[in-house]
Parts: C-alpha cells; sequence; structure tokens
C-alpha cells in the first residue's frame, strides 16, 4: 500500500481563481467540484468548490476548497508549501508565484549553498522555493 502527503489548502470563497492560478503557474490537470455538483443547492455555497485537485506536469499534488461561509479562516502563517529541487524552472515558480503577492526571501545563493526564497502569494498561502546545486 502507498501513501502520499500533499498539501490541503482552505480558501475564503476563491478558491476556483487560486486553483486555477496554481495550474498557470505549475501546469498539469485540474479537477473541481462544486457544492451544487453534489446535490447542495443552498445559494450560499452551491457554486463554491467543494474539491479540487491539481496533478502537476512535476508531479505535485495540491488540493484545495472553498470553506463553508460563516467558518473562519485557518491560520496560515503556520506552514509553508515546499517546492524544492534542482531544476532551473523552480526560479520561474518563484516568480509566478510572486505576482501580487509578497516576497519575504528574494530568491538567491544562500549560505547553504542552495538557491532559496520565500512569499505568501496573492492568496495568502505561504511558499518556500529551494533550488540544490545538481548532484554528480
Amino acid at each position: 500500500m502507498t501513501s502520499q502527503l500533499n498539501p490541503y489548502l482552505g480558501f475564503d470563497g476563491n478558491a476556483r481563481e487560486a486553483m486555477e492560478f496554481y495550474r498557470s503557474v505549475f501546469g498539469g490537470e485540474l479537477t473541481m467540484n462544486t457544492h451544487g455538483e453534489f446535490g447542495n443547492d443552498d445559494p450560499a455555497f452551491r457554486d463554491k468548490i467543494m474539491h479540487a485537485r491539481l496533478d502537476t506536469t512535476d508531479g505535485y499534488t495540491l488540493m484545495g476548497a472553498d470553506m463553508m461561509p460563516g467558518a473562519s479562516a485557518p491560520s496560515g502563517d503556520a506552514f509553508s508549501v515546499s517546492v524544492t529541487g534542482d531544476d532551473p524552472k523552480l526560479r520561474e515558480y518563484f516568480d509566478r508565484l510572486a505576482e501580487g503577492g509578497q516576497v519575504s526571501v528574494k530568491l538567491e545563493k544562500q549560505m547553504w549553498g542552495d538557491e532559496f526564497g520565500q512569499l505568501v502569494d496573492r492568496f495568502g498561502v505561504a511558499w518556500m522555493v529551494n533550488i540544490g546545486q545538481p548532484q554528480g
């Protein structure tokens, strides 16, 4: 039996926009289901995303949903989504994620030898990108 660990992000009514943005950054296949598709016709959330899943071309999986109306947003400052590797395209991911967001650590070479950067995107999700040196 195999397991998978991946982020599941909660949004305050803009999950569709956020997940489409992440698809534009990472590529891949995005599936989304609304509450209405599962029989909930309440106008407050029938068009809200009940479940979204992005399977990227690099093998990442990112999931998300809109929080129910009246639910308080979970604090996003206790975690970051981390993307690591030695592929130069991670620089492009960082730049795209930063569009409309706030960079707290510029993507640049760090004392441990890798390039590293940190940001909060325009949807309030914290990201860390670490680009290691190719091995061999």
